[in-house]
């Protein structure tokens, strides 16, 4: 495993949004649209990799953690305030709804392996998952569940080169992007799914540790720059796997309208035949047992910052805020009557919305005197600006449309 090790934590960014969420919204994305959607990939990759590479390099300079490079960018102390209230609530909205939607992942490859309820798997998820990080049993864990969660994605990949997806198609929609009937939640829950809004807050106290301070500072960029890229067009090739095998299993078909996440197994079985659904269903369950351990600590990370507590699992504050993210998340996927995929699809849509405030907020911090000679260039700020426009429209827009629905409705 020493090549594992030589990867830094844009890794660990692959990691936490190639997981239930991904699957699930993937899947549906290619099973009702075929690759219309391809291009909202390609558009979360390259935010991704932009909004993850601003997160390292603050990180790097700073040698502090988005939240407090935050307070201190702001000059006025109202705006700080506000500041970390806005980001605390994102955050703590934000990964609920990511635990809602691992904790119904993990359930689900329960429910398709043993059968059952989902919700009575997702309570004995949620206690796992609250034992595991009350714990360092998760550290011994997790090396077994992302195993798994690579064997998944390997034979997605697979799959899709197996059933040969009609290329000339995939280039005509990322050159024509387009947003087909009633497809506007699929967008925000693709990239809702891939722009993960906590992973800013790792990725820049993760950076630390594994590039310190005694590294020369040029060469911390420039490798962490590479790792960035690398890892998060490895996800993207991953998700857009999901995508294509989807297409060729389910779209344009009777069963494009699944209801059953065990039905998503079909995908696999040009190449895993008879054993597709059951290794489709440990993968599903690896992935939503280890993001729901990830997205709690995660923010606790954020929480503990802006309160200036120790940033670290071996404090009891640090235990008590990941373990209100594990009760919270599971209680809604124990308690919410709407289908698991729903769910789990409303809570990436969810995330899709709290991106660009989250992005305004790296992007004022990246132009602060904080940085001094690394500030943002003009190339870097049109990005990130971009992006955050973008999202927060397709947000604006998806918003617009359920109120319109509610009204005519009324």
């Amino acid at each position: 495993m020493t090549w594992f090790r030589r990867f830094g934590p844009g890794l660990l960014v692959t990691a936490a949004f190639i997981g239930p969420g991904t699957v699930m919204t993937a899947s549906r994305a290619g099973a009702e649209y075929g690759f219309a959607l391809i291009w909202a990939i390609v558009f979360s990759v390259l935010a991704t990799i932009t909004l993850q590479w601003m997160a390292a390099k603050l990180g790097l300079v700073t040698r502090q953690g988005l939240t407090v490079n935050v307070q201190q960018a702001l000059p006025f102390p109202a705006w700080k305030t506000i500041s970390i209230f806005l980001m605390v609530s994102a955050i703590v909205v934000g990964n609920s709804a990511y635990q809602t939607g691992n904790v119904l992942g993990a359930a689900l490859g329960l429910e398709i392996l043993f059968g059952g309820n989902a919700r009575y798997w997702s309570l004995l998820i949620g206690l796992l998952a609250a034992i595991l990080l009350q714990t360092s049993g998760q550290r011994y864990l997790q090396r077994l569940l992302v195993a798994l969660v690579i064997i998944m994605s390997g034979l997605f990949v697979a799959t899709a080169v197996w059933v040969q997806p009609n290329w000339n198609e995939c280039v005509s929609n990322l050159i024509r992007p387009s947003i087909p009937t009633n497809s506007l939640m699929t967008i925000m829950a693709l990239i809702g799914t891939t722009v993960v809004p906590y992973n800013l807050f790792l990725h820049a106290t993760h950076v630390q540790a594994k590039w310190p301070n005694r590294n020369a500072l040029h060469r911390s960029l420039r490798e962490a720059a590479m790792d960035t890229s690398l890892a998060v067009t490895l996800g993207g090739v991953v998700t857009a796997a999901i995508v294509a095998t989807a297409a060729a299993a389910f779209f344009a078909t009777e069963s494009a309208s699944f209801t059953n996440a065990s039905e998503l197994a079909a995908q696999l079985q040009p190449i895993a035949g008879r054993w597709a659904t059951g290794i489709f269903a440990a993968g599903l369950f690896a992935a939503g047992l280890t993001s729901s351990l990830t997205a709690p600590w995660a923010a606790a990370i954020v929480l503990c910052d802006a309160w200036g507590w120790r940033a670290d699992d071996s404090d009891k504050r640090f235990k008590a805020a990941a373990l209100a993210i594990v009760i919270l998340g599971t209680s809604v996927a124990c308690l919410f009557r709407q289908s698991p995929q729903a769910t789990i699809l409303f809570a990436q849509a969810t995330n899709g919305i709290l991106l660009p405030l989250i992005a305004i907020f790296l992007l004022v911090t990246m132009n602060s005197k904080l940085l001094g000679e690394y500030r943002n260039g003009w190339f870097l700020n049109l990005l990130g600006g971009f992006v955050a426009v973008i999202a927060a429209s397709l947000g604006a827009l998806n918003v617009w449309k359920v109120i319109a629905a509610l009204v005519s409705n009324t």
